[in-house]
């Protein structure tokens, strides 16, 4: 309830700036704002990062590049006013079976690992993500250890 009443505050403020395409209700949107908050974590946004954010939420989503450029854009947004990952991670709890939740984490260990490098920082995110989805320790760490596998690394 409270959630609708946000959405709807929040399209009346932005009312004629064209139809929203992500609301804030929608999982997309954390999942796409999570990983862009990883990606700049450490300070350094890459073009490998860049691609590979765009990359993954498109194939992941089956999104259009334009699709795929307006939920970076709107999770872009979303993540410079946020204070906190709680508010994406409470919709993706409440959106997301375990299995999708788990699979937002193999998400953030592909962006990790996008650059080459993993910073604490990268690693400190996804820890304290997986934590609040309810995602084990045990899985956190089994799904970095597949994606490496996948990635070669």
């Amino acid at each position: 309830m409270l959630q609708a009443l946000t959405d709807w505050i929040n399209k009346l403020s932005h009312a004629g700036e064209g139809e929203e395409t992500f609301s804030a209700a929608d999982a997309r949107l954390s999942v796409a704002a999570i990983l862009v908050h990883i990606v700049a974590v450490d300070g350094v946004v890459t073009e490998d990062e860049k691609r590979t954010l765009r990359a993954v939420l498109g194939k992941h989503y089956e999104l259009s590049p334009t699709e795929t450029e307006e939920l970076v854009s709107e999770a872009t947004r979303r993540d410079d006013d946020a204070v906190d990952l709680y508010g994406f991670t409470s919709v993706l709890k409440r959106e997301l079976d375990e299995e999708g939740r788990r699979d937002v984490v193999a998400l953030m260990w592909e962006m990790v690992f996008a650059d080459g490098e993993v910073s604490e920082f990268e690693d400190n995110v996804v820890w304290r993500v997986a934590e609040l989805l309810g995602v084990t320790a045990r899985e956190r760490v089994m799904i970095r250890k597949r994606i490496e596998e996948k990635r070669g690394l």
